[in-house]
């Protein structure tokens, strides 16, 4: 025989007929079924050990982004308290109190016109109206 010849090369086919194959119902292999869960729990053990191992270095990056976020939040409000600060005792500033008083027109009261009310003192163990709780001073 040559290469690439079958023992059919010299046979004699005489009226082919077509086969019906319709009516054959394939078996189902049960190792092929087996095979195929096997390797299903296989991939879904290795994808479930690669999450549970890159979880907490995902965590650590999430948390260090989120400390950063806060640390510049955190200076912005230091320095938006310290502005504040600032232009709260440019405010209380006694001398430009009195230079805006003297540009509005306003002069110091005559002393024997004053008046000093002072704050009345509540009993020992009243409470406030606040709800502080708090007693006399």
């Amino acid at each position: 025989m040559r290469a690439g010849s079958s023992a059919l090369d010299g046979a004699l086919i005489v009226g082919a007929r077509t086969i019906d194959n319709s009516q054959v119902v394939r078996e189902v292999d049960p190792r092929h079924s087996r095979d195929l869960w096997a390797v299903l729990a296989l991939v879904l053990a290795l994808a479930g050990g690669l999450a549970f191992y890159a979880w907490p270095h995902f965590a650590a990056q999430r948390a260090s982004a989120d400390a950063q976020t806060l640390q510049r939040e955190r200076e912005l409000l230091v320095e938006e308290n310290r502005k504040l600060r600032l232009e709260k005792a440019s405010l209380e500033d006694l001398h430009r109190v009195e230079k805006l008083a003297a540009r509005l027109g306003l002069v110091a009261p005559d002393p024997a016109r004053v008046v000093v009310v002072e704050r009345a003192l509540a009993p020992a163990g009243a409470r406030l109206a606040s709800g502080l709780g708090e007693a006399a001073r």
